[in-house]
């Protein structure tokens, strides 16, 4: 992880599940009301307690989400074809593959995705699983940081908070931006909440790597795999991450996690007020 800029005054720079399988005696939990926003600090999956002696027939683990907007409401900035294709095939390859290797761990079985994603992490030693798992994770996430005409400016305490982070709204866009133009490669550019600075962050991953293996909670995210623009924007990754910041983004979505981040950050002042 890259940790690119923080608190401009306070904090120092540094570098769901769709439960459809059973058991007699287990039914894997299903998402709560924020699925993915990894929230808290969860009760971790009871291994020990799993029962390896009892038979059961898995129809499903993880299903795919879909995107909360029709595949083609993102246009003209994001095409209904690219959708089709980064949605339809890309994620849909990474939930298949995932059940397809729970089948044969069951000693996985019952976590969340949170907890999955935790948990194969491995402190930064992954297991087989982690890649798909995180890239369920990070895609239904991404869905969910835009929206038919993002882009505008955030308001109230979400405004408040990145400018006290920040200085300005254009300074994080800007930093944004640059993080996204200057990750080589693979991966994702997060704003995220850092629980123990207690402040806004821009971070940067590599492949399926996410900020919920540091415990950070995610505000908003940006895919940089070449998968999620290349049928719209080709090569011209500056101008997709352009129209992102511009045209896309969700801050109504970013407003609403960083309203439930508080029960677990205490960021006093401002206020991020329930919409």
């Amino acid at each position: 992880m890259i940790l690119l800029s923080c608190s401009s005054n306070h904090c120092s720079l540094s570098s769901n599940v769709m439960a459809s399988a059973a058991t007699p005696s287990t039914i894997l939990k299903s998402s709560s009301t924020f699925p993915h926003l990894g929230w808290g600090r969860r009760r971790s999956c009871n291994l020990p307690s799993i029962n390896r002696s009892v038979s059961k027939t898995t129809v499903a683990y993880y299903g795919l989400r879909s995107p909360p907007y029709k595949l083609d409401a993102l246009e003209p900035y994001m095409s209904q074809k690219t959708l089709e294709v980064h949605w339809g095939a890309h994620h849909r390859n990474y939930v298949e593959a995932l059940n397809k290797q729970l089948e044969k761990n069951d000693i996985l079985y019952g976590c969340t995705l949170d907890e999955l994603i935790r948990l194969t992490y491995n402190n930064g030693n992954p297991l087989p699983e982690f890649n798909n798992a995180a890239q369920v994770w990070n895609h239904d996430f991404f869905w969910e940081s835009m929206q038919p005409g993002g882009g505008e400016m955030p308001k109230l305490g979400l405004l408040e908070q990145i400018e006290k982070d920040f200085g300005s709204f254009d300074n994080l866009k800007d930093k944004f931006i640059e993080a996204a133009l200057t990750s080589f490669g693979s991966g994702w550019v997060w704003l995220v909440l850092k629980r123990e600075k207690r402040c806004l962050a821009i971070v940067k991953t590599s492949n399926a790597i996410n900020p919920l293996v540091w415990n950070d909670i995610p505000i908003i995210s940006l895919d940089l795999w070449e998968h999620a623009y290349y049928l719209d924007y080709k090569n011209d990754r500056a101008k997709y991450v352009n129209t992102y910041m511009n045209h896309l983004v969700s801050w109504n979505a970013a407003a609403a996690r960083m309203a439930r981040a508080q029960a677990f950050v205490n960021l006093g002042e401002p206020k991020i007020p329930v919409a």
